[in-house]
């Protein structure tokens, strides 16, 4: 299933119930029995009348992602980022079928991430309420009618997004607790490694609007956001004429590398009330598509105390290999290999956390790709041709193929398993 048919028009509705069981490949796992009567147990109180004011607010500015187009009352501007556009009804043309929290609870525990993130039908019954509204605050994100959620839609929200969100929050009372009562206490930084197209950005984007809805500070960047200028990748490009690799941004020796210490540095120190500092953006459209850092004038402000900070990139947590396990991949990757040992200082060591989405195949990069350009010239868009995604494509697989085992095995460079979240995704971008 692509990511695009994740979200169903609003017109073809289902009720928010659903069986303990589901359709392979809809994102649900098989049923397991949870005799709690949340109703009898008293622990569901009613949502907070303020959940409805929590919901308002500007939206963060961040990086586009494609299964929302369509569905969301945001559309994307230039520089990637989201604006309010006009909101059409979502008022229901027929009775509501509204299910019990009971059926609910029993959904959100049969998800696939449920074991994996220690959760267990007491822990959920004794939060369902924070449940529900992160449930609530994610379907205005998105603009989706919480009474017609279609099975693919709750399971992206309840085995996905939340329970990471729920994971995130426990990474960062970890953090937390290691300093004392007064001190600064610096934002957890967690990074997201995960391929292009397989929904990171998407992720990122609800985290990031979890956080602010709830009252806690936090920047969001990309490994994009470090490219070199188009001035440094000109020069990169001259330097290196007979590697295709090196052609265009991307692959390591791409980015700037002093700019990503100083901005992350500066980005962690955003400890106190009044601090505040611009993000850097990048502009994948400038130069005809070859792309620019944004102008600083356009960058986003953040203002401290943050929580976290949200980093997220196709190759972060890439380890550096032996050059003739990188020669077998592709010779071309072997000036790659070498930029890549300065990687580490520049961006893996200010992580604390890691979230790997792993995907079983990294040939699915194309196809995801592939789908994100057709839905983009099909609304009337720029968008590569069939062959320049392919050629696009080409560039990242030699890189994909020859660090992808290790992270899968090792998990990222510097990472502690104690703060590594590892996230096994379908071609769907289901978690299994």
């Amino acid at each position: 299933m692509a990511v695009l048919s994740v979200l169903s028009p609003l017109s073809t509705a289902s009720s928010l119930s659903a069986t303990s069981s589901s359709a392979p490949g809809d994102g649900a796992s098989s049923s397991r029995p949870h005799p709690i009567d949340l109703a009898s147990s008293g622990r569901l109180s009613k949502l907070s009348p303020s959940l409805s004011a929590h919901s308002g607010g500007a939206l963060p500015a961040t990086n586009g992602c494609s299964w929302m187009q369509g569905s969301s009352i945001y559309h994307q501007t230039g520089g990637n980022r989201w604006r309010l556009k006009p909101v059409r009804s979502i008022f229901p043309t027929k009775p509501a079928q509204v299910s019990s929290v009971q059926d609910l609870f029993d959904f959100i525990c049969s998800g696939p991430l449920f074991d994996k993130l220690g959760l267990n039908p007491e822990k959920v019954a004794e939060s369902v309420d924070k449940w529900l509204a992160y449930g609530l605050h994610l379907c205005r994100l998105f603009q989706l009618n919480d009474l017609y959620l279609t099975v693919p839609e709750k399971a992206r929200l309840y085995h996905y997004y939340i329970p990471v969100f729920l994971w995130c929050e426990d990474q960062i009372s970890q953090h937390f607790s290691k300093f004392k009562e007064g001190e600064d206490v610096p934002p957890l930084v967690i990074g997201f490694s995960a391929p292009q197209g397989c929904g990171k950005t998407t992720l990122v984007f609800a985290l990031n609007y979890l956080f602010k809805v709830t009252g806690r500070k936090c920047a969001t960047l990309s490994i994009d956001d470090f490219y070199l200028t188009a001035e440094g990748q000109a020069k990169l490009r001259e330097e290196n004429p007979e590697n295709a690799l090196l052609k265009l941004r991307g692959n390591a020796g791409s980015h700037d590398l002093q700019f990503s210490v100083e901005t992350l540095t500066a980005v962690t120190n955003l400890t106190k009330e009044g601090m505040k500092m611009k993000l850097p953006r990048y502009d994948k459209s400038a130069y005809n598509g070859k792309g620019d850092r944004a102008d600083p004038s356009t960058w986003p402000e953040v203002e401290g105390p943050l929580t976290a900070v949200l980093f997220e990139g196709w190759m972060l947590g890439f380890k550096p290999l032996p050059v003739d396990v990188i020669k077998a991949v592709d010779p071309q990757l072997e000036i790659v290999n070498r930029n890549l040992e300065a990687y580490y200082d520049a961006w893996d060591k200010f992580v604390k956390a890691w979230i790997v989405i792993k995907i079983q195949d990294p040939s699915c990069v194309y196809q995801w790709r592939l789908q994100a350009e057709i839905a983009m010239r099909e609304a009337g868009n720029p968008g590569m041709s069939d062959e320049e995604v392919e050629d696009f494509v080409s560039r990242y697989l030699p890189a994909y193929n020859a660090y992808l085992p290790t992270l899968y095995s090792e998990g990222p460079n510097g990472s502690d398993p104690e703060h590594l979240l590892v996230i096994e995704i379908d071609e769907g971008r289901n978690p299994l």
